[in-house]
C-alpha cells in the first residue's frame, strides 16, 4: 500500500490542471483504503466473515461511497496516527479519541461516540477513590495511547502521580496484569472495559479520569475536506436510520444472546415452550443422526426456543441462522421453525465432520459446538495455541483454557484468523452441556433408558469431558 498509494495520487494529481479533492482520489482508486487494528473494538475475523463495530461503520461509508474498502492492519495502536500523518491511508477507523496533542497532526471526522477513561483496579484489593490513592502504587498505561495525555494534564496540579508508559503491549494485556496482581492500576476507555469485562470478571472500575472523549475516524491533513464532509454525510445519514445506534449496541450493550437464565426459567420454558417444537426436534435428529436434546439444547441456547428471534447482526430464527447460512444449506425460510431446526441440524453435523478424525467422542462434539459459535477458524487457532503451550490440541479441557488467548494481541497477531472473543465459546459450550444434561434428565423421566441411543450415537454425556 504504502508506495503504490502515493505514486497513484502523484499520477493523478499531475494528470488534471487543477488538484483533485481526496474524495475525488477516493472515487478514482475505486477503494477507501483505511488503517485499522485487529481488536475487539475495532475489527476482527467473526463466524461468518469481518466484524467489529468499526469495520461495520467503514464498510457502510465505503458502500456509502460506491466504491470498495481496502483494509490493513497495524500492529500497535501507537502506529495508526504517524501513518496516516505520513498519508498511507485515506483514513484511520480504530477507536480514536480526539485530543488537542492528535489535532495538530491530523484532522478528525465527525465525532460518532463518547467514552469515558477509567481507573482500572483488581476485585478484591483497595479500591483507590481519588488521585493521591495512586500514590506509591504500580499504574501502567500503554504508550501512544489518549491515556498519557489524561495523566499528564493531571500531573500539573498533583506532582506526586508517577507512571510507567509501556510501548510493548496493549490496552488488554495491561488489564489482565491488572486481574493477575502484576500491576496495581491500569486505564482503559469505557468501549474496552465492557468488552474484557466478560473476559476478566474480576476487574472493576474505580473512578473515571479525565472528561469524556469523543471518537473519532482521522484523516491526513490536506487542502482540502472533501472526504471529511462526505464522512459528516454518512454519519448524519446512519443516526438518521438507526444504523450507529444499532451496530453500537451490537458491541456495547446488553448481550441477550449470552443471557445465562436460570435452571428454573429452562425448565419452565421445557415445560412450554419446547413441546410444540419437539417433533422438529426429533424429525432433524432423523435425518441427521444427532440427538434431538443436544440439537435442542443448541436452540436453547441460540434462541431460547424463540422461532422469531432476530439478532442485532441479522442471524434470525430459532437456532439464529445466518442468511449466507441458509442459503447455502437450503433454507428458504429462517423464521419457519421445522426449517430452522433442520438447518441448524444440518450445519452442526457439517461442523462435526469438519472436526478432524483424531478428535473423539465427547469432544468432537464440544469443539462442534465452538466452531458454531465462534467459526472454524478461530477453533484451530485455538488448537494450535493449546499445541505451543504443550497441551493437547484433541481435548476439549485443554482447547477452552487457549480460547480466550485470542482476544491477546501477542497471540492473535501471529494467527490466521485474528482476533476473536474467545471466552464466548467457552460460555456458550458450558450453557449447552448444562441444557443437554437437564434435557436427558427430563427426558429419561419420560422414556427410560434414552440416554442410551444418545451414546451410542457419538454423544457421550456431557458430564465426561
Amino acid at each position: 500500500m504504502k508506495k503504490s498509494l502515493m505514486i497513484l495520487f502523484a499520477v493523478l494529481l499531475g494528470t488534471c490542471s487543477k488538484p483533485h479533492s481526496l474524495l475525488e482520489e477516493v472515487r478514482a482508486l475505486g477503494e477507501l483504503r483505511v488503517l485499522t487494528r485487529n481488536h475487539p473494538t475495532t475489527y476482527y475475523r467473526g463466524a461468518e466473515g469481518p466484524e467489529g463495530p468499526e469495520y461495520e461503520l467503514i464498510d457502510g461509508f465505503a458502500r456509502f461511497l460506491g466504491v470498495e474498502l481496502h483494509l490493513e492492519t497495524t500492529n500497535r495502536f501507537s502506529e495508526l496516527l504517524p501513518a496516516i500523518a505520513r498519508g498511507e491511508a485515506h483514513l484511520a477507523a480504530a477507536g480514536i479519541s480526539i485530543t488537542p496533542d492528535r489535532e495538530r497532526r491530523v484532522d478528525f471526522g465527525p465525532g460518532y461516540q463518547n467514552v469515558t477513561e477509567h481507573l482500572i483496579y483488581k476485585l478484591g484489593t483497595a479500591k483507590p477513590k481519588t488521585i493521591d490513592d495512586l500514590t506509591g502504587k504500580h499504574l501502567e498505561v500503554a504508550s501512544g495511547t489518549s491515556y498519557v495525555e489524561t495523566l499528564a494534564d493531571i500531573r500539573q496540579t498533583n506532582q506526586d502521580l508517577v507512571w510507567i508508559e509501556n510501548p510493548h503491549v496493549e490496552v488488554a494485556e495491561l488489564i489482565k496484569q491488572v486481574a493477575g496482581g502484576a500491576i496495581d492500576y491500569t486505564v482503559a476507555d469505557s468501549t474496552v472495559f465492557s468488552v474484557y469485562q466478560n473476559q476478566v470478571p474480576n476487574i472493576r472500575v474505580a473512578f473515571d479520569i479525565g472528561a469524556s472523549n469523543e471518537l473519532a475516524w482521522a484523516f491526513p491533513k490536506r487542502y482540502d475536506r472533501s472526504l471529511i464532509q462526505q464522512a459528516e454525510h454518512y454519519f448524519e445519514f446512519i443516526r438518521g436510520n438507526g444504523d450507529l445506534k444499532r451496530i453500537l449496541d451490537r458491541y456495547y450493550g446488553p448481550n441477550s444472546r449470552f443471557d445465562y437464565v436460570g435452571t428454573l426459567t429452562f425448565i419452565r420454558h421445557y415445560e412450554h415452550r419446547l413441546t410444540g417444537y419437539q417433533p422438529s426436534f426429533e424429525r432433524a435428529a432423523d435425518l441427521t443422526g444427532i440427538d434431538w436434546r443436544l440439537l435442542a439444547a443448541i436452540g436453547y441456547q441460540e434462541s431460547h426456543w424463540d422461532p422469531e428471534a432476530v439478532s442485532p447482526t441479522g442471524v434470525r430464527g430459532l437456532m439464529m441462522l445466518t442468511k449466507r447460512t441458509a442459503d447455502a444449506l437450503g433454507i428458504t425460510d429462517r423464521i419457519d421453525p421445522e426449517q430452522s431446526i433442520l438447518g441448524g441440524a444440518m450445519y452442526f453435523g457439517r461442523l462435526r465432520e469438519r472436526i478432524p478424525a483424531e478428535i473423539k467422542e465427547p469432544d468432537r462434539t464440544w469443539f462442534a459446538l465452538a466452531a458454531y459459535n465462534v467459526g472454524y477458524v478461530h477453533l484451530q487457532d485455538a488448537r494450535a495455541i493449546a499445541r505451543l503451550q504443550g497441551d493437547n490440541p484433541n481435548r476439549w479441557i485443554d482447547v477452552k483454557q487457549a480460547l480466550p488467548l485470542l482476544a491477546e494481541q501477542k497471540w492473535h497477531r501471529h494467527l490466521p484468523g485474528g482476533y476473536a472473543r474467545g471466552w464466548e465459546p467457552v460460555q456458550y459450550v458450558e450453557n449447552i452441556r448444562t441444557y443437554y444434561d437437564i434435557l436427558q434428565w427430563l427426558s429419561s423421566d419420560e422414556n427410560p433408558g434414552e440416554n442410551e441411543p444418545a451414546t451410542q450415537a457419538g454423544h457421550a454425556s456431557p458430564s465426561s469431558g
